[in-house]
């Protein structure tokens, strides 16, 4: 890239800075304060790069100049800061010509993107999300494709902490999401998703890398089962070394799902549900970053799946009816049930989705079974447990307490990654979580007592407005209040009848998710859905159903101190040089 030569423009006369000590000038896209302090001329940045005080209202002494809202340090001659949290100010070279001050217009670090990116990383490091949002901002506006930045903050979370965590499913399901969202949007979620993935790594003891076993030529079915002890004992050393050598073995994509799913299924809905979830979520990751990440990225979810408890030794699952014999009778029959089905043509999806919907297990269970036999594809299956669980949420009753929403939407991010996985590989081992998911279901019938009336049931929906865009609108209001569940599904139900586009409404959750102070919970029930509405006809009663049953879950959870979205929006209002305080429009 070729050097720019900088522009100067003049600032006062050098006796009239020397006599006021400082000036301010608009530079090319800021405020700039030139300073006079102990003979020596400086320029720095007018904004204080923390809040965006006027830094020519602060002191100056011993050569640093101190912001006095929160009390920030900065060296004035190089702009950098004592104090870490402010974030360094950007420093402009000075020239005297004929006693007349002169100031660059633009600042000494050129805007690269090795600079943004070098400000991503330092960000991430010192765990501050204003700096984490000055490098992201940056790095979209020079036009650095997504993968590289989600690659980037993907090294950094492999290396600098040992398991995967709610920052890694976030940054998984932004990814996903991103072709949805405007540039907005797409920059708050992107945001929130690498603050998430510094504070799982903040004062956590880096990753320590295990090897694959040496000279080892035995077969995958082996790998397999080895895993699968490793899991069962609870031997993480083990069982990342065997993984690690069924990837150096060049196992393909379907053979690690059903290798890895395999243990994680071997305790049924094992860590309420995120051992499988997070599971997917990093064959995900890697369908977005390429095969050859999989080495860092697979091991990350091993302490997770052999340290969580399943559901054999979950009283839910054991009593009043135990659940486990059946499950496992079901395990030894799959492979023949399968085998049975080849071929053969299914049609009984309304009849499932009705009993899926019960209250009895193994009525459930056997209806589950009966359909593969009668050739019902594992994809199907998956997708209609998916639905079910999503109907849990639409009929979530709100006499429960708000804590209860976790049962089901643990419940149906669960399903979503059953099917993921499921449309990987299809072997029993992997098939046999839809039994679980669909248990999973089963166990929350009763956050459905009395269940919540669908948008329309109790009252039309013909007196919500026609225009799109004003939907929309009305859906953040409601979510500016408390209470206002079923009244954001209504407008949701309305949007969808309408057979408005989806892609706005996706763009408009998320923000509505984006905005609020919430953990990685939303974001990863917003993504699910997303997912799940892709499996239906445009405009469906599923559609609908699953959009409302997520929509009344966020809602839920609104609004909160929305403090995130503050530290975004002054990172975003400082990249772009806008007047923060009234102050700044003297410099123009």
């Amino acid at each position: 890239m070729p050097t720019v030569k900088p522009t100067f423009i003049r600032v006062t006369a050098l006796d009239e800075l020397r006599e006021q000590g400082v000036a301010v000038i608009r530079g090319s896209d800021r405020p700039i304060a030139v300073f006079y302090h102990d003979g020596k001329i400086s320029a720095v940045d007018n904004r204080c790069p923390h809040m965006g005080f006027p830094m020519h209202q602060g002191t100056v002494k011993d050569g640093m100049v101190t912001c006095h809202w929160h009390q920030a340090q900065f060296d004035l001659r190089s702009g950098c800061t004592f104090d870490l949290f402010a974030d360094d100010l950007p420093a402009f070279d000075t020239q005297v010509r004929d006693g007349v001050v002169f100031v660059s217009t633009t600042p000494r670090q050129a805007a690269t993107e090795a600079y943004y990116t070098h400000r991503l990383k330092r960000g991430m490091e010192q765990n501050i999300s204003l700096i984490q949002g000055k490098g992201l901002i940056g790095l979209l506006h020079s036009g650095v494709p997504m993968k590289a930045i989600v690659q980037e903050i993907t090294d950094y979370g492999g290396r600098n902490h040992d398991n995967w965590q709610g920052g890694m499913t976030s940054l998984t399901a932004v990814a996903n999401l991103f072709d949805l969202l405007d540039d907005q949007t797409a920059y708050y979620a992107m945001f929130k998703a690498i603050s998430r993935v510094a504070a799982d790594c903040a004062g956590v003891a880096p990753r320590r890398p295990r090897h694959p076993l040496e000279q080892s030529d035995h077969d995958l079915a082996t790998l397999k089962n080895w895993l699968c002890h490793w899991t069962l004992v609870r031997h993480r050393d083990g069982a990342e070394r065997t993984l690690l050598t069924a990837i150096e073995r060049d196992s393909s994509i379907p053979q690690l799902t059903d290798t890895l799913i395999g243990s994680a299924c071997d305790r049924p809905y094992a860590g309420g549900g995120h051992v499988l979830d997070f599971c997917n979520k990093a064959f995900e990751l890697l369908e977005w970053l390429g095969i050859e990440r999989i080495a860092d990225i697979l091991p990350l979810v091993l302490p997770g799946l052999v340290n969580a408890r399943g559901g054999e030794e979950n009283a839910a699952w054991r009593h009043p009816i135990d659940l486990i014999p059946p499950l496992r009778e079901t395990e030894a029959v799959l492979p023949d049930l399968i085998r049975e089905g080849e071929g053969k043509h299914w049609s009984g999806g309304a009849a499932l989705d009705q009993t899926l919907l019960g209250d009895d297990p193994l009525e459930i269970l056997d209806a589950l079974r009966q359909a593969i036999r009668h050739g019902a594809a594992p994809s199907e299956l998956s997708k209609r447990v998916s639905y079910a669980a999503a109907m849990r949420l639409a009929r979530f009753a709100l006499s429960n307490d708000v804590r209860d929403w976790f049962n089901p939407i643990h419940t149906f991010t669960y399903c979503n990654a059953v099917h993921q996985c499921v449309c990987r590989a299809t072997t029993p081992d992997v098939v046999r979580s839809i039994f679980h998911g669909a248990i999973s279901v089963y166990m929350d019938r009763f956050l459905n007592v009395p269940p919540a009336k669908l948008p329309g049931q109790r009252k039309s929906l013909d007196n919500l407005p026609t225009d799109g865009s004003l939907l929309l609108d009305r859906l953040l209001e409601a979510l500016d209040q408390k209470h206002e569940v079923d009244g954001a599904a209504r407008l949701v139900a309305r949007y969808i009848r309408l057979g408005l586009p989806s892609k706005p409404l996706i763009n408009q959750l998320t923000f509505a998710v984006m905005r609020e102070d919430l953990d990685f919970h939303a974001l990863q029930v917003l993504e699910a859905g997303v997912r799940q509405i892709e499996l239906w006809p445009k405009g469906s009663i599923q559609v609908e159903h699953i959009l409302v049953g997520v929509t009344r879950y966020v809602a839920a959870q609104c609004p909160t101190q929305r403090a995130g979205l503050q530290t975004a929006r002054i990172a975003l209002r400082l990249h772009r040089g806008d007047a923060i305080y009234e102050d700044d429009e003297d410099a123009s």
